[in-house]
């Protein structure tokens, strides 16, 4: 056993772990950080890429990465930040800076007509923002079949094939336009709250979201490589990001070092367009940990906490299905609360992201791990177990 609590022979089980991920081609490389009692381990493997000058560059610390979904607890921290200097409160409605989201209509039924309509009972809060309990949300279905669900997917969209997208306002305007899937506070509806966050934080202090994360975020914890934009001078730094090809079975480039990240940010940003590296997101993690630097104590008590009631999870769905009888939601995290018989203890939080990145705090053990993976569209879950597994072994063994 090492003096910090890992064991040798577990941290070998996470190198293994990484290994077969690479040896089995489901992509050219991969890197875990696990940090305990004020030590650090980071075991990387495999290179940047596939093919080209990323193929001869190893997977490292400070390799960039996109964390996608795992910018959501980073957004909320931002916006605990504002609470905290009471530029804004968590229960005021959220209308007095997003008047596109005032007196808002709700679906009689969430699958029906867009014009058969009620009331929304009360105003749109910033928790109802931060719990992804607003009232819409990413609706999961075949196009063509549920009206409200073609609706907000085409928030997105542009007038055209050179158009990036709508701007924040005339997102939050085409949202507004459109009626809530339920009464705020019903129920948990993932993913556009974090984006609605993102506009919120603009607003309210009159700067944009990426100069924000900074001032608030980035250099008051020296995450200098964490941000919604790759320069030149980092380009050779950032991996590979890969899907599968269905039609051939085969993994292609799904955004390369000289793709949409060496670009402005989108306006999906705020729920999933950081670029960060495993040492910056650690630091990050280690904050919210310790209580150190941009939160009070409190404020990441509350961050970390489930928000979500019994009737809340009943009517709520999420993939996998078993989600909500193991976890629940804070403010852009998970929230374990069932006890694992081998892994994470109830209170551990943290998130993921599409490209395969994962996280997780788990206070009651000190413990810090994250994994950072570079590849969307494909079944993690045994994956994050296996690591999850390995990560617990090596402070058990």
């Amino acid at each position: 056993m090492t003096a910090d609590g890992f064991s040798q022979r577990g941290l070998a089980r996470v190198r293994e772990v990484l290994q077969r991920h690479v040896e089995a081609g489901h992509g050219p490389g991969a890197v875990a950080v696990l940090a305990r009692h004020g030590e650090v381990h980071i075991e990387a493997t495999g290179t940047l890429a596939f093919e080209g000058a990323g193929s001869g560059t190893p997977m490292a610390a400070d390799t960039l990465v996109r964390i996608a979904s795992m910018t959501k607890p980073v957004i909320a921290a931002c916006a605990m930040t504002l609470v905290e200097d009471r530029v804004l409160r968590l229960d005021d409605p959220v209308d007095t800076l997003l008047p596109e989201l005032a007196e808002m209509t709700v679906l009689a039924d969430p699958n029906g007509p867009m014009d058969e309509t009620v009331p929304a009972e009360r105003p749109i809060t910033l928790r109802d923002l931060l719990t992804c309990r607003l009232g819409t949300g990413a609706i999961i279905a075949e196009p063509g079949t549920v009206p409200i669900a073609d609706a907000l997917d085409a928030l997105w969209r542009g007038r055209g094939p050179d158009d990036p997208g709508p701007s924040p306002d005339e997102w939050i305007r085409r949202l507004g336009a459109l009626p809530l899937v339920c009464q705020p506070g019903e129920r948990f509806i993932y993913n556009i709250g974090p984006t609605v966050t993102g506009v919120l934080i603009a607003r309210a202090t009159g700067m944009s979201l990426e100069d924000v994360v900074r001032e608030r975020i980035c250099e008051p914890l020296g995450m200098k490589d964490t941000g919604f934009r790759v320069g030149p001078e980092s380009a050779g730094r950032l991996a590979t990001a890969y899907e599968l090809d269905e039609a051939t079975g085969e993994l292609v480039v799904e955004d390369g070092p000289d793709g949409r990240w060496r670009q402005p940010p989108t306006f999906k940003a705020p729920a999933g367009g950081l670029v960060s590296t495993p040492e910056d997101f650690l630091t990050f993690a280690s904050a919210l940990l310790h209580g150190e630097r941009i939160l009070s104590r409190p404020s990441v008590g509350l961050m970390t906490s489930d928000h979500l009631t019994p009737a809340q999870k009943a009517v709520s769905s999420f993939t996998p299905e078993w989600f909500f009888r193991e976890y629940g939601w804070g403010f852009g995290v998970s929230v374990r609360t069932r006890s694992a018989r081998f892994g994470p203890s109830v209170g551990s939080y943290g998130w993921y992201g599409k490209y395969g990145s994962y996280w997780i705090n788990d206070p009651a053990e000190d413990l810090t791990a994250v994994l950072i993976l570079q590849r969307t569209e494909w079944e993690r879950l045994p994956v994050y177990l296996g690591f999850l597994t390995a990560a617990y072994r090596a402070i058990a063994d």
